[in-house]
């Protein structure tokens, strides 16, 4: 059976519960920070399209989302994962990717970022064009950063001002950013 990954709809809602259940065994397995999400939170970004999910018939097999900050001066891509079945397959970066071209097309003028512990998405995000960065250059909204009191390492978050913390901050370029990227390429190209 083939797998499909697409923007979510309110039917995926049924997912939520499993979806948030996989946070909570991912951040016990791992033993690092990862920050839990409510059912109700992940199907009001189901039902207002602002999520990728990937599905094998009608089983959720990954998922992420994105969320504005600073009226959409900055979008987040946030609460990758894929179930433990599914991993090693290549699987989070075509998710990841789809999550990024929805925050691309959606909000085309805003920096795109995202924090993690986790090396493969960092992997992941840097293969997709994010750089790492100081947290200096995210948002300043306490919307996002309270997102993180459900992780273990808030108390560092916290101790530092939000300054710095395990996570790693990235940053990758915006739509319209990438638009003048491949233009300016496009003119260097035909300037050989």
């Amino acid at each position: 059976m083939s797998i499909i990954i697409r923007n979510t709809n309110s039917d995926d809602c049924v997912y939520a519960s499993d979806i948030c259940n996989w946070y909570i065994i991912s951040s016990q397995e791992r033993g690092t920070g990862i920050a839990l999400r409510t059912e109700d939170y992940l199907s009001q970004k189901m039902m207002n399209s602002n999520a990728i999910i990937a599905l094998q018939g009608n089983t959720v097999i990954g998922f992420c989302y994105i969320e504005t900050f600073q009226d959409a001066k900055y979008v987040s891509n946030s609460g990758l994962i894929v179930c433990k079945e599914y991993r090693g397959q290549g699987l989070s970066k075509k998710i990841k990717k789809a999550a990024v071209d929805l925050a691309r097309e959606r909000y085309p003028h805003s920096k795109i970022f995202g924090i993690t512990t986790s090396d493969i998405v960092m992997k992941i995000n840097s293969d997709l064009g994010y750089l790492p960065v100081s947290f200096a250059k995210l948002t300043s909204d306490i919307k996002f950063w309270n997102g993180c009191q459900s992780c273990n390492n808030y108390d560092i978050l916290l101790r530092n001002d939000r300054k710095m913390c395990l996570c790693t901050a990235m940053l990758a370029p915006s739509g319209e950013e990438m638009k003048i990227n491949l233009s300016n390429l496009i003119i260097n190209e035909q300037n050989k």
